[in-house]
């Protein structure tokens, strides 16, 4: 499959959800009418254009990403692989490297990071059907999420997670009084 058609494909199942064959009238439509669409087809035509390559298609694609930055406050760096069905609950606050790979059905929420440890670390997999609740911090070098994971708000994940897991940090509270 070409680059191209991928991006139509993402376009058809994130913004025409699948209901009509694709066309860039329809598409644009869609986006006009729906604002919560416009910051996925943005970031899909940047990342096409990124990974296109060209100096042209790069400072093009770097412009719209610092645009997209600024108005939705969600950063996910071009160059990152992701599958079909990216689905964006709440924009802000969302953080994703580009050293991951991110499978088909994907949904992240508010104040979400997925990142390396250091700069030259190894990548982050994650599967197809993966939930990732809000307020959730993924760090690791080499870390691999399996398929059909649910990840429960407020999680920290630092450790490979197997397919068809439900996966949540427990959470205490300590009262510290000043007596």
């Amino acid at each position: 499959m070409t680059l191209y058609d991928n991006l139509k494909e993402c376009l058809t199942a994130e913004i025409l959800k699948n209901r009509n064959k694709f066309s860039w009238f329809r598409v644009i439509r869609r986006c006009l009418s729906e604002p919560k669409k416009r910051y996925l087809f943005w970031w899909r035509i940047a990342n096409y254009l990124y990974l296109k390559g060209g100096k042209i298609n790069k400072k093009l694609s770097a412009k719209i990403n610092r645009k997209l930055i600024i108005k939705y406050n969600t950063e996910i760096e071009l160059g990152t692989k992701i599958g079909v069905g990216l689905y964006i609950g709440h924009h802000g606050g969302i953080v994703i490297s580009n050293k991951s790979i991110i499978g088909d059905n994907f949904t992240i929420r508010q104040c979400t990071t997925i990142g390396i440890k250091e700069e030259n670390g190894k990548l982050i997999q994650i599967g197809d059907n993966v939930n990732i609740g809000a307020h959730t911090c993924i760090i690791s070098d080499g870390l691999t999420i399996g398929n059909n994971v649910t990840i429960g708000a407020m999680s920290f994940i630092n450790k490979d997670i197997p397919s068809d897991v439900t996966v949540y940090t427990e959470k205490t509270n300590r009262i510290i009084s000043k007596a």
